[in-house]
């Protein structure tokens, strides 16, 4: 990183249908620097980064490039100055080949006609360059796989010569080695003096990456400080203006005072991933499930839930064995799974709060839905929901922490006895994961039997009562709440003193600062995405 100056946003104001939600934020980039914004859900992260990227146009204040004033008015105006930005939801067409998205609309032409072999070679220097090998010019991009794609969206954006690249949340999806690879490439990004504007909820790629940080918070820039001068913690206090420390809520009564009777038991579980999975639930407690990615984690999940059954073994729910041969039988008996993806499997996008919490009951009790729904209101309230609209606002125009809040009560307005929470976190701000937290920990003062999965250690850590480590489709290891990181790395690694651990998995945190995951995260001004089909109440 240099210290000449390459982009100074000063006193970026923007409003949407008379609410400002930018007050005059000030940002500066450097030749090869890495600069994070963070904040939670409604900030302003994506908003500053689209009026950067010329999808809009800021009210007031100014913009200036090497020292040039510019106002981009569309996003191919911000392109051809070298400002790119690679979002969440990719701008790729399936049906053509990586080459000719890379040069989608600039394609290379030869006396008139469009050269494809050029193309395919300038393709292949960029993806040269980068040193990444395995993504052929000629792949149609629908065969491409989610880090694959981002991929060409980041050479994509280097065809433009861009000097800025700014990202959204580029790790949501992607796996832990493919997070690696980003790493990687973000490096040789920084090596050609590329800038990265970069957004994520994760503490830990923070700290990994950034040379700066920018905190946001209802649209005002509350500090920018060197990422070497601050703590993980400071940082969590910056942006949500309470200490690391009440990130994971005290449990509301002695731990083992509220545990009830068994509510759910597996004994011997198996199928054609899964083999000897046997663990208990009482009601009152909440069970860690732990393990790499890969381990079996969501196929348990998925299992219960009678998405891809136990073919062998037994499962109780409250003293009753039950074979659930589909999500309905499941919730019949009592026990409910919040999907780790929210938006394709958990909601409607296009319809409203109120029908999406209907969902369930409609499709599993059809006759008897309405005297159930007489609850959704009250539900709604007590997991905090925020919708400026009323019940009556499409699920897709809410941030990511509330359309996981309309998850939440949905399965809520089921009365369950057993609920499975695979990654219920993922990709909200440090604000919403505490009231996830909070209804977690009323639910089990309950009585409710909580399954969590989660990849985030200190989420796991910090919110079980016992962990169960899965390794390799079999269980490595019972620990109790409250084990150490490097305790729960051996058992899901195999090593018996932890060796390695962390640099098995890029996501693992070191400290307890790392409180913010993860993950399919939402912008902060819409959920976007299209509308989903209903799949875990279906017969």
């Amino acid at each position: 990183m240099t210290t000449e100056l390459l982009l100074r946003m000063s006193g970026v104001s923007k409003s949407f249908l008379g609410v400002r939600v930018l007050h005059g934020v000030d940002l500066e980039l450097h030749p090869g620097e890495l600069h994070a914004l963070v904040g939670e859900n409604g900030a302003g992260k994506s908003t500053l980064m689209k009026v950067l990227a010329g999808v809009h146009r800021a009210d007031g204040g100014t913009i200036e490039l090497e020292g040039r004033p510019v106002s981009f008015e569309h996003p191919v105006q911000a392109q051809r100055a070298g400002v790119t930005t690679v979002f969440q939801e990719f701008n790729l067409l399936p049906e053509r080949t990586v080459a000719e998205n890379v040069f989608l609309g600039r394609e290379i032409r030869r006396r008139g006609l469009v050269d494809g072999r050029a193309m395919e070679r300038a393709t292949a220097e960029l993806l040269a360059e980068l040193g990444l090998e395995g993504i052929a010019p000629r792949s149609r991009v629908r065969s491409l796989s989610v880090a694959e794609q981002q991929i060409v969206e980041i050479v994509k954006a280097l065809s433009h010569d861009a000097r800025i690249i700014s990202m959204d949340e580029p790790t949501a999806a992607l796996a832990d080695h493919e997070v690696e690879v980003l790493y990687r490439i973000i490096g040789r990004l920084r090596e050609r003096g590329v800038a990265v504007l970069y957004v994520s909820h994760r503490m830990k790629e923070i700290f990994d990456l950034a040379d700066t940080i920018t905190v946001l918070k209802d649209g005002y820039r509350v500090d920018t400080v060197p990422a070497d001068g601050v703590s993980p913690s400071e940082l969590v206090r910056k942006m949500v203006g309470r200490p690391v420390s009440a990130v994971f809520p005290e449990r509301l009564e002695p731990h083992g005072a509220h545990v009830g009777r068994v509510r759910l038991s597996v004994a011997g579980g198996g199928n054609t991933q899964l083999d000897g999975i046997g663990f208990e639930v009482r009601g009152g407690e909440i069970l860690g499930l732990g393990g790499l990615q890969g381990s079996g984690r969501t196929e348990v999940a998925h299992a219960l839930f009678g998405v891809e059954r136990f073919t062998r073994g037994e499962v109780s729910v409250d003293g009753r064995r039950v074979d659930p041969r589909s999500p309905r039988q499941a919730v019949r008996s009592g026990l409910v799974l919040v999907t780790e993806d929210r938006k394709t499997q958990g909601l409607a996008l296009n319809q409203s709060v109120a029908a999406n919490g209907r969902l369930v009951l409609d499709a599993v009790w059809p006759l008897g839905s309405a005297r159930r729904a007489r609850r959704l209101p009250g539900i709604l309230s007590s997991v905090e929901l925020v919708a400026r609209g009323g019940h009556g606002q499409e699920v897709r125009y809410l941030s990511g922490g509330n359309q996981q809040k309309v998850v939440l009560a949905k399965w809520l307005a089921t009365e369950p006895g057993v609920m499975v929470l695979d990654e219920p976190t993922r990709g909200i701000d440090v604000g919403a994961k505490q009231a996830v937290y909070r209804l977690m920990r009323e639910l089990a003062a309950a009585g409710v039997a909580i399954v969590l999965i989660s990849s985030e250690l200190p989420e796991l850590i910090g919110m079980s009562d016992r962990l169960v480590v899965l390794r390799d489709g079999r269980v490595a290891g019972e620990l109790p709440g409250g084990s150490g990181e490097e305790a729960v790395m051996a058992a899901a690694t195999g090593s018996p003193h932890g060796d390695g651990s962390a640099a098995h998995d890029p996501r693992a945190s070191a400290s307890a600062g790392d409180a913010s995951p993860d993950g399919p995260s939402s912008s902060e001004e819409n959920g976007g995405g299209s509308p989903a089909r209903h799949e875990e109440a279906a017969p």
